[in-house]
């Protein structure tokens, strides 16, 4: 039995920075697919295109239908200093929660310039450090933003991106995250439909993507770790959906650990949902056991973070840390526009 009290280090690895990938595959399914059975603890090596091998008639696959705002921008202070400033999370038409860099020059009141279109005003200062604003525009905010800013990768991918609609899903929708749920960049339209004609069933929830959840875990232990809250929501179609395939046995099958974070937000002890919405700070970590996810395509993660936590609860600890070594071994691309594990 594994210790249930856990700390951070008990979900490291030792990951060469040569295996982070800086580039997405082309075509998005060319990426490597490692497959992981929970039953035998057996690996395959695929390509993800393969994944209709293992997804049969009657599976209901649920994809998270954000997009990623090109959120990221720069704006000028009234002495002419440059701040990074970063879309978090959209309280109402115009104010925002944003992350400033650096954070000195984002005091309450002070107005600052991104372009003749558009500025903000700091209104106020979250506790753990982020600026709510309020942006001073006229006209559609969605198409000023298109305009000046850009999107918002990770720090650890150094190259630039050729083409910014490979930082979003194909089936991306409604516009609110800052960051991509990478796990669906690999599914081609194409490939959705080939599932489609198989039996495949698919469903789609909402999670706007916080920075929160890529945030490392700063307490030593696990259970002190407190997760940023992030907008969710599932529709009617979507619950009828997952409700059906819980009530005839069928597998729900989780595109990414937001989709994840989403269903086990609102699922019952029997895996049954609601339509509804609302903000999820959930943390999913051992010995947690899913109520409603019965498999899971996800990317592979940073060490010690809350993601391979996630992950772990479906694999256990000791079993998840030996399939990244594995990932590792066999030069898999890792985190965002890396390769893809299933998890059944």
């Amino acid at each position: 039995m594994e210790k249930v009290q856990y700390t951070k280090k008990d979900f490291y690895y030792e990951l060469p920075e040569e295996r982070i990938a800086q580039t997405p595959a082309e075509p998005r399914d060319s990426s490597r697919l490692l497959v992981y059975r929970r039953d035998s603890k057996s690996i395959e090596n695929r390509i993800f295109r393969d994944i209709t091998d293992y997804l049969q008639k009657g599976d209901l696959l649920v994809v998270n239908n954000t997009k990623v705002l090109p959120a990221r921008m720069y704006a000028r202070t009234a002495h002419g200093g440059v701040v990074e400033v970063l879309l978090l999370k959209r309280y109402d038409l115009k104010t925002w929660e944003v992350l400033m860099r650096p954070g000195k020059k984002g005091k309450i009141g002070a107005t600052l310039t991104v372009s003749d279109e558009l500025s903000l005003t700091v209104k106020d200062i979250t506790e753990t450090g982020e600026r709510v604003v309020e942006f001073i525009y006229e006209g559609a905010f969605e198409d000023i933003l298109s305009r000046v800013g850009t999107m918002p990768l990770p720090p650890y991918i150094k190259e630039k991106l050729e083409n910014q609609a490979r930082y979003n899903t194909v089936y991306s929708k409604i516009d609110g995250s800052a960051a991509a749920p990478t796990a669906g960049l690999h599914f081609t339209d194409e490939l959705l439909q080939k599932l489609k004609d198989k039996g495949v069933e698919l469903a789609e929830v909402l999670l706007h993507v916080g920075l929160g959840t890529f945030r490392p875990v700063s307490e030593e232990r696990v259970t002190d770790h407190k997760m940023h809250s992030e907008f969710y929501q599932i529709g009617a179609e979507a619950a009828d959906k997952i409700n059906a395939a819980k009530r005839e046995g069928r597998r729900v099958i989780a595109v990414g650990t937001t989709s994840v974070r989403t269903l086990e937000s609102v699922a019952d002890e029997n895996g049954f949902v609601r339509a509804q919405s609302g903000d999820t700070d959930i943390f999913l970590y051992p010995p947690y056991k899913m109520k409603c996810v019965d498999a899971l395509v996800t990317n592979f993660h940073l060490p010690e973070s809350t993601l391979i936590m996630l992950v772990a609860c479906l694999t256990g600890r000791e079993e998840i840390l030996k399939v990244y070594e594995y990932a590792v071994e066999n030069k898999y691309r890792f985190f965002s526009f890396g390769d893809s594990m299933l998890v059944l």
